[in-house]
């Protein structure tokens, strides 16, 4: 099982950015692709962004792309989201996960707590 945890949320205002870390331990990091999913109450959790574990693709829900940005730096074992000109609506808790195979939301089998993030209008 890998632990993650979360860091980097906040209360910020729109267009302004964040960026939010996920350091991992428990498995080889270089071995595991890394996602960022978010979740509102009362709604359901939604795919943000996934890296696989080379690096060498990246994948971002349509709201984001273009804005959001994900990558790794496996020497530090942690997974980055950068996030620029951020909208009201990207209010959420963001959560990292961790998947030994696979991209698929299913295939993410170990989650941090989450991070919220809040951007006023």
């Amino acid at each position: 099982q890998v632990q993650l945890v979360e860091s980097g949320g906040g209360t910020v205002l729109a267009g302004d950015s964040l960026t939010l870390s996920c350091v991992a331990s428990g498995r080889t990091f270089s071995s595991l692709a890394m996602g960022w999913f978010r979740q509102t109450p009362g709604k359901e959790r939604e795919f943000v962004a996934a890296i696989t574990w080379s690096g060498a693709s990246t994948y971002y829900t349509d709201s984001v792309e273009g804005r959001f940005t994900i990558s790794r730096d496996d020497a530090k074992s942690t997974v980055y989201l950068q996030m620029n000109s951020l909208k009201p609506e990207d209010t959420a808790n963001y959560f990292c996960a961790a998947a030994a195979y696979g991209l698929l939301e299913q295939d993410f089998d170990s989650w941090g707590q989450g991070t919220q993030v809040t951007v006023l209008s």
